[in-house]
């Protein structure tokens, strides 16, 4: 074990507020990061928390740090800046960094601080080989994530192109008439929402035993996935099923988009609960991916935030307002031709969030025995 401060690069380490504009070029060179710096939380202001770290890896010409970060360099012929990256992630790291945080409290730690930190320094190729064994799981965990990205985004679009500007296949042959919503297709029933989709249909959870429970916090603001379920007794707030759509109904978590997809429940009958902030909405006479759509559209939202009422911070969406709220309904064979295309995507997003899921506990279970000694990386290298 050595100080920190003995790895440093030469360059001095430290933060600079944004707002200090125009900076010279001497300040662009001395706080811009590179890829391969560690940055680390200095208060526990900061959402991440004091002393999480994070690794540049691209960067732009000229990008440069805010106050609330520590730049750390080291240099690059004792170091592997990853290997450094996850022993901060491991529990012995978050342990060491902590360690300074307790000291100073609100205040934020300080680059000369962190100097202090007695930290391991294995020969340079063996930090280089556990920092390629861990970027592997990360580097699956990335793609899988942009491929979640993308398949979502396509649904998405794919229902705008057919729905809301009714570009769907066979449009130049189905003539426009005149309808409350405009110029809808020829055969499109205009519908009220409570018509074609249940709001917070009624299902009965038992109150005894433990079921899946789903806090707010588990929905995503640009996602279907509803990540971090816990269990808990009891029945109280909203009931839903696989095939539910959650949307949240207080402020600011509508706005920010927070709304998910039911598809983790082990089969059709199994219930679980949530917060009695979500608004629960099931198909009636649609499809339950058409449903999600609409939940994420803008015209949906719109609505729904016109109508929220209450105390500023805590203003809750009426659920009367989609009693007038109007829809186009597709003939049920378009319907059909839609959900065929996008439920594989659908079903393919969770069985890649369960990858990843897969994927981060073998890394973290990895981690600490790697870092420790307990796996022996040049025996891995020789098997």
């Amino acid at each position: 074990m050595i100080n920190m401060g003995e790895i440093f690069a030469h360059e001095r380490i430290g933060s600079i507020a944004m707002d200090r504009v125009p900076m010279s070029q001497r300040e662009i060179e001395q706080f811009s990061v590179q890829a391969g710096d560690l940055l680390f939380a200095r208060q526990s202001l900061v959402a991440a928390g004091a002393g999480k770290c994070s690794v540049i890896k691209a960067v732009g010409e000229t990008t440069t740090f805010e106050s609330h970060l520590i730049r750390v360099r080291l240099d690059r012929s004792q170091c592997d800046p990853y290997f450094y990256f996850y022993y901060f992630l491991s529990p012995q790291g978050k342990a060491n960094v902590q360690s300074l945080v307790m000291q100073v409290a609100a205040a934020g730690i300080r680059g000369s601080e962190l100097a202090k930190l007695h930290v391991p320094l294995p020969p340079l190729p063996i930090q280089r080989r556990i920092a390629g064994i861990l970027s592997a799981y990360d580097d699956l965990i990335e793609n899988s994530q942009r491929r979640i990205k993308i398949l979502e985004s396509m649904a998405r679009a794919l229902y705008r192109e057919w729905f809301v500007h009714f570009r769907f296949p066979g449009h130049e042959s189905v003539p426009r008439v005149t309808s409350p919503l405009g110029e809808t297709p020829k055969g499109w029933e205009v519908k009220r929402l409570p018509e074609c989709i249940h709001i917070n249909p009624r299902v009965t959870v038992p109150r005894e035993g433990e079921k899946p429970f789903v806090p707010m916090g588990c929905l995503s603001n640009d996602s279907m996935l509803i990540s971090d379920i816990e269990v808990r007794a009891g029945n109280s707030g909203a009931k839903f099923q696989n095939g539910d759509t959650l949307v949240a109904r207080i402020t600011p978590c509508l706005e920010n988009g927070k709304t998910g997809f039911v598809q983790f429940l082990p089969d059709a009958n199994a219930v679980a609960f949530g917060s009695t902030e979500f608004i629960v909405l099931r198909s009636r006479t649609l499809t339950v991916e058409f449903v999600y759509c609409l939940a994420r559209s803008d015209e949906f939202r719109g609505v729904a935030i016109k109508s929220m009422s209450g105390a500023t911070g805590r203003q809750r969406v009426q659920e009367q307002c989609f009693a007038d709220l109007q829809v186009a309904q597709p003939p049920s064979t378009l319907l059909d031709r839609f959900s065929g295309i996008v439920a594989p995507s659908f079903r393919l997003i969770y069985e890649l969030h369960l990858q990843v899921q897969n994927l981060r506990r073998t890394r973290d279970l990895l981690l600490p025995r790697l870092l420790s000694g307990q796996i022996d990386v040049e025996a891995m290298d020789h098997a």
